[in-house]
C-alpha cells in the first residue's frame, strides 16, 4: 500500500476530504519525525511504539575496494509494534 492508497482509504472510511486527510497524514509523520529528532520516543497504545536506536561506531568494509571504512555512531528511527499489533496480524494469517 502507497500513502495514496492510504489517503482514499482513511477518505472512504471517515467522509474527510483528500486534502484535510493529507495535511493530517503529512502533519503525523512529521511530528513523529521531529519527536525522533531530539530524542523523543512516541508511542501509541495498541500501535506500537516509534523510537531510535543508538548504533556504535564500527568498521566496515567498502565492498567494491575491499578496504576498511569508519562508520561513526548514529541513531536510526525503529518500529516496535504492541503486543495486540502483532496478535492481531498472527490471528489474520
Amino acid at each position: 500500500m502507497r500513502k495514496s492508497d492510504l489517503i482514499n482509504r482513511l477518505t472512504d472510511r471517515t467522509g474527510l476530504q483528500k486534502v484535510d486527510v493529507l495535511v493530517i497524514l503529512e502533519a503525523f509523520f512529521q511530528e513523529v519525525k521531529d519527536c525522533l529528532s531530539v530524542g523523543e520516543e512516541v508511542h501509541i497504545r495498541g500501535f506500537g511504539s516509534f523510537i531510535s536506536k543508538y548504533r556504535a561506531a564500527k568498521v566496515g568494509r567498502h565492498i567494491l575496494k575491499n578496504e576498511p571504512i569508519s562508520i561513526p555512531a548514529h541513531y536510526t528511527p525503529s518500529f516496535k509494534a504492541a503486543r495486540q499489533f502483532s496478535d492481531a496480524i498472527k490471528e489474520a494469517s
